[in-house]
C-alpha cells in the first residue's frame, strides 16, 4: 500500500531553517512527481512546491519562492523540503502528496511552528 511519512517539523524562530523529509513506499517512487502542501486551521490546504520524477523540474508557490527548495533522492525514495528564512506565516502542518492513477495519497503531516 502507498505510504508517505513526513518528518522534520518543529519549532523554529523567525529567520531560521528546517528541512522536512517525506519517505515513500508502496509504489514506484521514481515514476511519480511529488508535491508538498501546507495547511493552517480553518484554511484550505495550499500548494507549496512540486518536483518532477527526475528532479529536473520544480515549481514553487509565490509565497515560498526563493526561500524553500524541494529535492528528491530516488535511491532513498525520499523527497525533501529545505525551508530557509522562515516567517510566522509559514506556520502550518506540512503534507507530502502523490497522485497515482487519479487517486491522491497523503501523509499524516508534520507540524512547523515559526515563533519567537
Amino acid at each position: 500500500q502507498v505510504q508517505l511519512v513526513e518528518s522534520g517539523g518543529g519549532l523554529v524562530q523567525p529567520g531560521g531553517s528546517l528541512r522536512l523529509s517525506c519517505a515513500a513506499s508502496g509504489f514506484t517512487f521514481s515514476s511519480y512527481s511529488i508535491k508538498w502542501y501546507r495547511q493552517t486551521p480553518g484554511k484550505v490546504r495550499e500548494f507549496a512546491a512540486s518536483i518532477s520524477t527526475t528532479g529536473g523540474s520544480k515549481v514553487y508557490a509565490d509565497s515560498v519562492k526563493g526561500r524553500f527548495t524541494i529535492s528528491r533522492d530516488n535511491a532513498k525514495n525520499t523527497v525533501y523540503l529545505q525551508m530557509n528564512s522562515l516567517k510566522p506565516d509559514d506556520t502550518a502542518v506540512y503534507y507530502c502528496n502523490v497522485m497515482i492513477r487519479g487517486t491522491n495519497y497523503w501523509g499524516q503531516g508534520t507540524q512547523v511552528t515559526v515563533s519567537s
